[in-house]
């Protein structure tokens, strides 16, 4: 089966958004490779973006541990991020329990919507 390597992001400042989401995660945005500015996540897929005039926001999900959740919800408190606890915007300043779990939604530079979440939706576990 293949697995899913890069995604390519288009950011009107890329080095801005990838200090962003890098400095949430507790990640380091990796140095320039091309014009890219990647960030690579624990299981090696690395988020490459590229400045754009061309920028479609995505939704983009990061499915971390107990501990990373609580060091990024903090890091994300810290930088005064608005974080919502559903996709529509609804649940402002609160976060969420789907499937036993916690998770949050919050915009990056760019207005990509980003979240992170401890349980895979539809988990049984």
């Amino acid at each position: 089966m293949a697995a899913l390597n890069h995604i390519i992001i288009p950011a009107r400042d890329k080095d801005r958004s990838a200090e962003f989401l890098a400095d949430i995660l507790g990640a380091k945005a990796e140095p320039q490779w091309g014009p890219f500015r990647p960030v690579r996540t624990s299981n090696g897929v690395t988020l490459d973006f590229v400045t754009s005039t061309d920028v479609r926001t995505q939704h983009y999900a990061f499915l971390v541990d107990d501990a990373e959740f609580d060091a990024a919800f903090e890091r994300l408190k810290q930088a005064g991020v608005v974080y919502y606890a559903d996709h529509d915007k609804s649940g402002r300043g609160e976060i969420n329990h789907y499937w036993g779990g916690r998770g949050f939604y919050f915009e990056d530079p760019n207005g990509h919507w980003l979240e992170l979440l401890t349980r895979p939706y539809g988990s049984l576990k």
